[in-house]
């Protein structure tokens, strides 16, 4: 058997398996509507929470010495002039550099400081994974008013084994505290150009497109 066949099949499970168990932990598969319209002037989306290996620019007026850019710990920590260790991850840029303020307090007289972030990924709860018959499977950040057909440019489309309509978006409802199940036909999206297909996402939503068994 060529290496070929044994890696199609070895994908073949893996996704098999992951879709099982989205099945077995969520409700009935139902349909999303479709996204609507996004309006020119659309406004900005919820405050951006900073996740591990964002990197952030930590500017202090007049005290350029302690001005500095430094990436977010896996451990969600920052390590910056005269702070040693300081929880960044779950703050948003504007919390953090209060929080830095009281720190560099001690050493500085009124520190003034701003948090840019650059380098986004954010936390866990706030990407978007695709699994399985994507061009790229990944994990990436959520953009204010995202789409279905926004994280499909992003992870490159399908590939020539998927079964894009048997796709499914697993979601979970903070009201139910449960995992929801919604089937999206991506390729009635991305190949027959349905926008009735195009779905908006959720932070955290995870989107497995399993291979065509022909």
């Amino acid at each position: 058997m060529s290496v070929e066949i044994v890696m199609k099949w070895t994908r073949f499970l893996l996704v098999g398996a992951m879709a099982l168990a989205a099945a077995a932990c969520g409700a009935a598969h139902d349909r999303l509507p479709a996204a609507e319209f996004v309006s020119p002037a659309e406004g900005p989306g919820p405050d951006y929470i900073i996740g591990p290996l964002d990197t952030v620019n930590v500017f202090v007026w007049r005290n350029q010495e302690v001005t500095t850019t430094v990436t977010v710990r896996p451990d969600g920590r920052i390590s910056v002039p005269l702070i040693e260790d300081m929880p960044a991850t779950g703050k948003t840029p504007t919390q953090l550099a209060r929080d830095i303020e009281g720190a560099l307090s001690k050493y500085i007289r009124n520190p003034i400081v701003t948090v840019i972030v650059s380098g986004f990924t954010g936390p866990f709860a706030q990407q978007v994974r695709v699994v399985g018959e994507a061009t790229e499977p990944q994990a990436i950040p959520f953009r204010a008013n995202m789409t279905l057909l926004d994280v499909m440019i992003s992870v490159g489309g399908l590939t020539e084994y998927a079964a894009g309509n048997r796709s499914t978006l697993v979601r979970y409802n903070t009201a139910s505290k449960r995992q929801e199940e919604y089937t999206v036909r991506i390729s009635d999206l991305i190949r027959d150009g349905d926008v009735s297909a195009n779905v908006k996402i959720n932070p955290g939503d995870v989107i497995i497109i399993p291979e065509s068994f022909f």
